[in-house]
């Protein structure tokens, strides 16, 4: 369950139980055990019937911080049928030791997590998505290819195109993280520096027929951008991609390497990515088995369950952190004042994905961001929560999953010397919630479907 490090409320404890349901709705093993379905040798899966008796091999890829218990899950279904499984995790995300074993004994064939770097790419990951290219190689018509994909997936499962080294997509990547761009621009950069991305997996597995388990964590679930979209046709192009890097003044530090590229695919020099209607796709199947709009409607039953009046607003979330943060303090005092849009006591809940703009030299994520936000437009409210929450549990470059403040918190902070807003300032939002006790710390959840955020008044 969520924990704080000060003693929390009845109300803090209520949130817990709020927020470990949601995390429970998308538990990324039983997500896939919903949507994949055996019966002798016919696999059943979203609807579409493969014959095993006319399959000879069977292979497992993919990547994200919820690769391991999807990966756990097919060998669960499959795992009598592998002859390859190959999937990049987040260092730390891999399976315990006895589950390990429990998947080997269920698998035909090695069982190899390659575990790498996020949000900025590392060797590993190169070269574990190396291993998976390899294991693509010579496939016909009669095999049949299951990747697992999840949050993550983009930095985890790094391929680079020809010309572009680890070391220009690890440099690129810190400067798109600090410039304030969101996921689906960034990866629409990422999907032309790959031979992965964009459809690239679907591209190296064909002729095989292929099934892609999509645990979602962009807002909307758009195909395309979701660990961007290494099996389905890509909707962007290397013009969009080069005026992402116009859009935030990126022209003048992105490595050499990385502008060449996109300027010579910009000019018809290059071949672009899959698009709509090339037939690669069409032996592919993809089907989203969680999301955050699944994590935020069992955060308001749950929240019913607890006696608070429940409302979801919105799965769609987006802009940056701290002004996300006024506009939920806005829906704290109206509900804390005029029982609007809810009764109290309240819960409203609310899932995307909000970005930050680094200015600061400060440590923190979007959702400690946020909180603090929220925590100065909150001062001197009283009976008034508002909690953000990474739900992979891992908050940026952090070990705090998020934040929960209320009304009360700047003041403490100023009895301990702590000065919110300068803290805000300079994007320091994990020493400032640490200092006051109020991280969110769950650990290695092992999903990933966005951020969540929850408003409560009592």
């Amino acid at each position: 369950m969520p924990s704080w490090q000060w003693q929390p409320s009845d109300h803090h404890r209520a949130l817990g139980r709020i927020m470990t349901a949601a995390l429970e709705a998308v538990d990324p093993e039983k997500a896939v055990l919903n949507s994949l379905h055996r019966q002798d040798d016919t696999l059943h899966v979203g609807g579409r019937t493969y014959d095993l008796s006319q399959t000879d091999r069977v292979l497992l890829v993919g990547g994200g911080k919820a690769g391991a218990p999807m990966a756990k899950a097919v060998a669960t279904v499959l795992g009598d049928r592998l002859s390859s499984c190959i999937v990049n995790v987040k260092e730390g995300y891999t399976l315990a030791p006895e589950e390990f074993q429990e998947m080997s004994r269920h698998s035909a064939c090695p069982i190899r997590f390659v575990e790498a770097g996020h949000p900025t790419p590392n060797q590993a990951g190169v070269e574990g998505a190396e291993q998976m290219a390899a294991a693509l190689q010579g496939l016909t018509e009669r095999d049949l290819v299951i990747c697992v994909i999840s949050g993550g997936g983009s930095a985890l499962m790094t391929l680079p195109a020809e010309g572009i080294s680890l070391g220009d997509i690890q440099a690129l990547t810190e400067l798109l993280l600090r410039s304030g761009a969101t996921i689906n621009e960034m990866n629409a950069v990422r999907k032309h520096l790959s031979r992965i991305k964009g459809g690239g997996l679907a591209r190296l597995a064909q002729p095989a027929r292929l099934i892609a388990l999509l645990l979602s964590d962009v807002v909307g679930n758009p195909l395309d951008v979701i660990a961007s979209g290494p099996t389905v046709p890509d909707t962007t192009t290397f013009e969009d991609a080069w005026r992402v890097l116009e859009r935030y003044d990126l022209l003048d530090e992105a490595p050499q390497p990385v502008l060449s590229r996109l300027m010579a695919g910009r000019d018809g020099h290059l071949p672009e990515t899959p698009k709509p209607g090339d037939p690669i796709f069409e032996r592919v199947h993809t089907l989203v088995v969680g999301s955050n709009d699944i994590a935020a409607a069992r955060a308001v039953e749950q929240a019913q369950e607890e006696g608070l009046n429940s409302l979801l607003l919105t799965t769609y979330i987006e802009g940056e952190a701290r002004e996300v943060a006024k506009v939920a303090a806005a829906l704290a005092k109206e509900m804390a004042v005029s029982d609007r849009p809810l009764c109290r006591p309240a819960c409203l809940v609310a899932g995307g994905e909000t970005t930050v703009t680094i200015r600061g030299q400060g440590k923190g994520g979007r959702n400690q961001e946020l909180a603090l936000a929220a925590a100065l437009a909150l001062e001197g409210w009283e009976g008034v929560l508002v909690a953000s929450l990474a739900t992979d549990g891992t908050d940026g470059p952090t070990d705090a999953a998020g934040g929960v403040v209320d009304g009360g918190t700047v003041a403490r902070a100023r009895e301990k010397g702590l000065d919110a807003a300068a803290y805000l300032r300079n994007n320091d939002s994990y020493h400032f919630l640490q200092a006051t006790g109020e991280l969110i710390t769950t650990g290695p959840t092992n999903t990933n479907v966005n951020d969540l955020l929850f408003i409560l008044a009592f």
